[in-house]
């Protein structure tokens, strides 16, 4: 079932003398239920596209459609069923724990009773609760990330978008925070997940979508990927496409 397509999304941005175009004519469909890995290297697109889809940036050209409608004719709307994992975390450093994911809650106007409950939850599912009552500064790095993940989810998103979720983050760390996002794939949330890390995606990724400069160069399951080229690994596949 589809859940979200953007189509000819194409993206400028103005620079001295002219303009740099960081995406071009870009349509894909995002089915429901599925991780689709956003691949590329720096400056491929693969960030400003995800922010698009976020609504941060509007596209220079195209639309988004979301359940078969544009996301434009009621953003509010689709703005609830959405959850944004940024790349760098953006907590607020005067607000414990806690109150950060009790005022993101409140954003999204959901009721005290209930956005207790939540938050209460998601501490535990993020083992954030000895940090409770605790300034988010004195976080490590992983726990961070888990903060800010854990506050995109306050709303119960349909959808997810997370942008480097792991980058930075010691190996068992990242490890941890894949069976997080296996488990909300699991429950049928669709996430778009942009990354660098190539054994990342193959591990957590139903299809992956590679750019190159602004453009698809591919879209396909990874399996298929690594039958087609004849590699043991999807990097492998990623480094010969780069090569081509």
């Amino acid at each position: 079932m589809m859940h979200c397509s953007q189509k000819n999304i194409t993206k400028r941005f103005a620079i001295s003398g002219g303009f740099f175009e960081a995406l071009s004519d870009i349509s894909l469909t995002i089915f429901k239920g599925e991780v689709l890995g956003l691949l590329g290297v720096n400056g491929a697109g693969k960030t400003t596209l995800s922010s698009i889809i976020a609504t941060l940036h509007p596209p220079t050209e195209g639309d988004i459609l979301y359940h078969n409608r544009s996301i434009y004719d009621d953003v509010y709307t689709y703005r609830r069923q959405l959850g944004f994992c940024p790349q760098r975390p953006n907590y607020d450093k005067l607000l414990t724990v806690r109150e950060n994911l009790i005022f993101a809650g409140r954003y999204f106007l959901i009721p005290e009773d209930i956005l207790f409950e939540r938050v209460e939850e998601l501490m535990k599912q993020f083992d954030l609760e000895r940090y409770a009552h605790s300034s988010a500064i004195i976080l490590s790095g992983g726990y961070k990330q888990r903060l800010i993940l854990a506050r995109s989810l306050i709303h119960h998103p349909q959808l997810l978008i997370l942008d480097e979720p792991t980058v930075a983050l010691d190996p068992h760390i990242r490890r941890q925070l894949w069976d997080i996002i296996l488990g909300l794939k699991k429950s049928g949330v669709t996430i778009i997940l942009t990354t660098h890390y190539i054994d990342e995606a193959e591990i957590l990724s139903d299809r992956v979508c590679i750019l190159d400069k602004g453009r698809i160069r591919l879209i396909d399951k990874p399996a298929n990927l690594l039958s087609t080229y004849n590699k043991k690994r999807l990097e492998d596949v990623f480094l010969q496409l780069l090569q081509d």
